[in-house]
């Protein structure tokens, strides 16, 4: 098993709002290129993602089920991705303070990956799964201090009203 630890200074719920909309994905996921559906009750238990993961001409489709959800605290997914086998992938977002502690566990459950599971393919895991929460975080934050619509408006000045001259 691979796992991974990230503090993000965003609440659990900022984090869950990213984690609850299948279509972003993309902008956290290492190695994706393109969602290629996601089921509109997303991320509730049986919804389904569809990503296509490589680069170049080297790609994957990769099919995520939601397995366990409960809302801004845990997030677990089954990831197929033929002929490599299946993985489960297991979110949990624990409050810390006013933050997010982000734990991460990979596990290969089907195929190739079982057999070569320990290291170095946790290592690799590993090393993807931290950028990804690294691009996770950045964004979290970057919502998290993101000023709302219209404060940048700059407040008419304060004091006293002088009539111009006529």
């Amino acid at each position: 098993m691979a796992r991974n630890r990230r503090l993000i200074l965003s609440s659990p719920s900022e984090v869950w709002s990213l984690l609850s909309d299948g279509h972003r994905y993309g902008e956290w996921v290492t190695g994706t290129q393109r969602i290629l559906a996601a089921d509109a009750h997303w991320p509730e238990v049986g919804a389904r993602l569809e990503v296509r993961l490589g680069t170049g001409p080297l790609t994957i489709d990769d099919t995520c089920v939601v397995r366990i959800c409960e809302p801004r605290r845990r997030l677990e997914l089954e990831a197929k991705a033929d002929p490599f086998g299946a993985a489960r992938i297991a979110m949990n977002l624990i409050p810390w303070g006013e933050n997010t502690l982000f734990v991460l566990d990979w596990h290969p459950l089907l195929g190739p990956g079982t057999r070569m599971h320990g290291f170095p393919v946790d290592y690799f895991v590993k090393l993807r799964n931290g950028m990804m929460l690294t691009k996770l975080a950045r964004i979290a934050v970057r919502e998290h201090d993101a000023e709302p619509a219209g404060r940048d408006v700059p407040e008419p000045p304060q004091g006293p009203s002088r009539a111009l001259p006529g």
